[in-house]
């Protein structure tokens, strides 16, 4: 790493296409070793701030360091030191595994290949598929193959752009054991992803809508700063409940989670009021912690009242 200090420090970064501003004054510190998840809806400008975050895209405006680097000027030095894995799986499919990380590994122009290559293998859990085309593997193990190419050049920092999108939870869950294995040893980690649980498995998140960062922090400082109460209704028929909810004052969200209704608030006192003429049998009520997904559903529909 080229100097001391954060893998990221970028703050006030810009992308615009045409009218479509993607990110608007993006800003934020990853320190080493930390695991830091992005969120948000399709089209936040997730994909375009880890592009320009790894030197594919230069920002329009903005300034900042990635791995020490001038993220303005200096976007080829830190593509060779950045692992990229992106939500399409962008390998040959009419190579095999090991055939696709030895490419990789010259594209990268690596020294001891074959030991990379074979440290991959076996760290991925490969070995045994090692000759079997890519084409026909499937999410998970694609996943791994992925990854193992994105790591082989042992970069400081890695960006993954939902990488486990459409993959079972076993494969998942073996994912993100290895991701906090890398961060265990020093890799720095920014992720996409719509799941809430591999959310509450990041050191940090920032949920992003709309090109802008609405909520930045641990899972717990994002819950705390939310300023949200929340109720649970149990119960026959308590989703029944959402359309004579909403929109009450002092309703901010109701939303169903199977059987419950989740409904929430910024104002307490004006919340208890709504839901006061609900509060009776068979309907059980019950205030409990605000989740990721109840504040992010919050953020997504303040973002919806601001455009009207």
């Amino acid at each position: 790493m080229n100097g001391s200090g954060p893998v990221i420090n970028v703050r006030d970064l810009n992308k615009s296409f045409g009218a479509l501003h993607a990110v608007q004054d993006f800003g934020i510190t990853v320190e080493r070793g930390r695991i830091c998840g992005f969120l948000g809806p399709n089209g936040a400008g997730k994909t375009t701030t880890l592009r320009m975050l790894c030197g594919l895209l230069t920002p329009d405006s903005g300034q900042g360091e990635v791995l020490g680097y001038d993220v303005m000027s200096q976007s080829d030095l830190i593509k060779r030191r950045v692992g990229y894995m992106t939500q399409k799986f962008s390998l040959y499919d009419d190579l095999s595994i090991e055939q696709n990380l030895i490419f990789t590994g010259r594209v990268h122009e690596l020294d001891r290949r074959a030991a990379r290559v074979e440290a991959a293998l076996e760290r991925l859990g490969l070995v045994k598929r090692r000759r079997q085309l890519a084409g026909t593997l499937s999410g998970g193990w694609k996943q791994r193959l992925a990854l193992a190419a994105a790591t082989l050049h042992e970069p400081e920092l890695l960006l993954l752009d939902e990488p486990t999108a459409g993959v079972d939870p076993e494969a998942r869950r073996t994912f993100w054991d290895e991701i906090h294995a890398l961060a265990a040893e020093g890799m720095t980690v920014l992720v996409s992803t719509h799941y809430m649980d591999e959310a509450e498995r990041c050191h940090e998140i920032a949920y992003i809508a709309a090109g802008r960062t609405l909520a930045r922090g641990t899972a717990d400082e994002v819950i705390d700063g939310s300023g949200l109460t929340t109720f649970v209704a149990e119960g026959a028929q308590a989703s029944d409940l959402i359309s004579r909810l909403r929109g009450r004052e002092g309703v901010d969200m109701a939303t169903a989670f199977g059987t419950t209704l989740h409904v929430s608030g910024r104002n307490r006192s004006a919340l208890e009021t709504a839901i006061a003429p609900f509060r009776a049998p068979p309907i059980v009520w019950t205030e409990t912690r605000p989740t990721l997904e109840d504040i992010f559903i919050q953020l997504v529909a303040d973002l919806q009242r601001e455009a009207v």
